[in-house]
Protein backbone atom coordinates (compact mmCIF):
# COMPACT_ATOMS: atom_id res chain seq x y z
CA UNK A 1 0.00 0.00 0.00
CA UNK A 2 3.23 2.21 -0.03
CA UNK A 3 1.89 3.92 -3.13
CA UNK A 4 -2.02 4.63 -3.87
CA UNK A 5 -2.62 4.71 -7.88
CA UNK A 6 -6.05 6.51 -7.34
CA UNK A 7 -6.45 10.22 -7.78
CA UNK A 8 -9.87 11.55 -6.39
CA UNK A 9 -10.36 11.57 -2.90
CA UNK A 10 -13.00 9.45 -2.57
CA UNK A 11 -11.48 6.34 -4.67
CA UNK A 12 -8.28 6.98 -2.28
CA UNK A 13 -10.20 5.98 0.73
CA UNK A 14 -12.23 3.14 -0.99
CA UNK A 15 -8.49 1.89 -2.05
CA UNK A 16 -7.42 2.61 1.40
CA UNK A 17 -10.42 0.54 3.01
CA UNK A 18 -9.78 -2.22 0.54
CA UNK A 19 -6.12 -2.93 1.64
CA UNK A 20 -7.40 -2.63 5.25
CA UNK A 21 -10.08 -5.16 4.61
CA UNK A 22 -7.41 -7.20 3.14
CA UNK A 23 -4.70 -6.56 5.59
CA UNK A 24 -7.46 -7.89 8.40
CA UNK A 25 -8.78 -10.66 6.29
CA UNK A 26 -5.27 -12.23 6.38
CA UNK A 27 -5.09 -11.69 10.46
CA UNK A 28 -8.09 -13.19 10.74
CA UNK A 29 -6.88 -16.40 8.50
CA UNK A 30 -3.53 -16.53 10.64
CA UNK A 31 -5.09 -16.26 13.79
CA UNK A 32 -7.35 -19.10 12.90
CA UNK A 33 -4.23 -21.33 12.00
CA UNK A 34 -2.66 -20.28 15.17
CA UNK A 35 -5.47 -21.44 17.48
CA UNK A 36 -5.67 -25.08 14.91
CA UNK A 37 -1.83 -25.92 15.16
CA UNK A 38 -1.26 -25.03 19.13
CA UNK A 39 1.12 -21.74 17.98
CA UNK A 40 1.01 -17.86 18.74
CA UNK A 41 0.35 -15.80 15.75
CA UNK A 42 3.12 -13.56 16.07
CA UNK A 43 5.00 -17.01 14.86
CA UNK A 44 3.82 -16.92 11.93
CA UNK A 45 4.79 -15.10 8.79
CA UNK A 46 2.90 -12.59 7.19
CA UNK A 47 4.44 -12.81 3.92
CA UNK A 48 4.35 -16.85 3.92
CA UNK A 49 0.30 -16.72 4.48
CA UNK A 50 -0.31 -14.15 1.88
CA UNK A 51 1.85 -16.18 -0.38
CA UNK A 52 0.08 -19.64 1.04
CA UNK A 53 -3.12 -18.19 0.38
CA UNK A 54 -2.08 -17.12 -3.25
CA UNK A 55 -0.82 -20.30 -3.74
CA UNK A 56 -3.69 -22.10 -3.05
CA UNK A 57 -6.10 -19.69 -5.17
CA UNK A 58 -6.75 -22.04 -7.93
CA UNK A 59 -7.25 -25.16 -5.87
CA UNK A 60 -10.16 -22.87 -3.66
CA UNK A 61 -11.77 -21.42 -6.75
CA UNK A 62 -12.37 -25.49 -8.21
CA UNK A 63 -13.45 -27.14 -5.03
CA UNK A 64 -16.74 -28.83 -4.65
CA UNK A 65 -18.65 -27.75 -1.60
CA UNK A 66 -17.91 -31.36 -0.23
CA UNK A 67 -14.01 -31.24 -0.64
CA UNK A 68 -14.18 -27.76 1.11
CA UNK A 69 -13.67 -28.24 4.59
CA UNK A 70 -10.08 -30.52 3.97
CA UNK A 71 -8.73 -28.12 1.58
CA UNK A 72 -9.28 -25.12 4.32
CA UNK A 73 -7.25 -27.59 6.66
CA UNK A 74 -4.52 -28.15 4.38
CA UNK A 75 -4.31 -24.27 3.80
CA UNK A 76 -4.27 -23.45 7.61
CA UNK A 77 -1.70 -26.53 7.92
CA UNK A 78 0.56 -24.77 5.30
CA UNK A 79 0.10 -21.30 7.34
CA UNK A 80 0.82 -22.58 10.20
CA UNK A 81 4.13 -24.33 8.69
CA UNK A 82 5.95 -20.36 7.87
CA UNK A 83 7.00 -19.88 11.02
CA UNK A 84 8.77 -16.80 12.12
CA UNK A 85 12.31 -17.62 13.49
CA UNK A 86 13.82 -16.15 16.56
CA UNK A 87 14.86 -12.94 15.87
CA UNK A 88 16.86 -11.30 18.94
CA UNK A 89 18.14 -7.86 18.64
CA UNK A 90 16.98 -7.11 15.00
CA UNK A 91 17.02 -4.08 14.09
CA UNK A 92 16.54 -2.40 10.87
CA UNK A 93 16.57 1.02 9.39
CA UNK A 94 13.23 2.81 8.16
CA UNK A 95 14.01 4.04 5.10
CA UNK A 96 12.99 4.09 1.95
CA UNK A 97 14.94 1.94 -0.49
CA UNK A 98 13.13 3.20 -3.85
CA UNK A 99 15.22 4.79 -5.85
CA UNK A 100 14.41 7.75 -8.81
CA UNK A 101 14.31 6.76 -12.21
CA UNK A 102 16.27 8.85 -14.56
CA UNK A 103 13.52 10.01 -16.62
CA UNK A 104 11.35 13.08 -16.05
CA UNK A 105 7.61 12.27 -15.48
CA UNK A 106 4.91 11.75 -18.37
CA UNK A 107 2.99 14.95 -17.63
CA UNK A 108 1.51 15.18 -21.08
CA UNK A 109 -0.65 12.63 -22.84
CA UNK A 110 1.02 9.79 -24.40
CA UNK A 111 -0.46 10.69 -27.80
CA UNK A 112 1.16 14.16 -27.57
CA UNK A 113 4.43 12.73 -26.06
CA UNK A 114 4.50 10.18 -29.08
CA UNK A 115 4.19 12.48 -31.76
CA UNK A 116 6.69 14.71 -30.30
CA UNK A 117 9.28 12.35 -30.63
CA UNK A 118 8.34 11.45 -33.98
CA UNK A 119 8.57 14.80 -35.26
CA UNK A 120 12.01 15.26 -33.38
Amino acid sequence: MDILTCQTPERVRKEIGAHLLAYDLVREVMAQAAREHGVTPQRLSFLGTVQTLEAFRPPLLAVTEADMPRLIGRILAAIAAHRVGDRPNRYEPRKGKRRPKGYTRLTRPRAVERAELENG
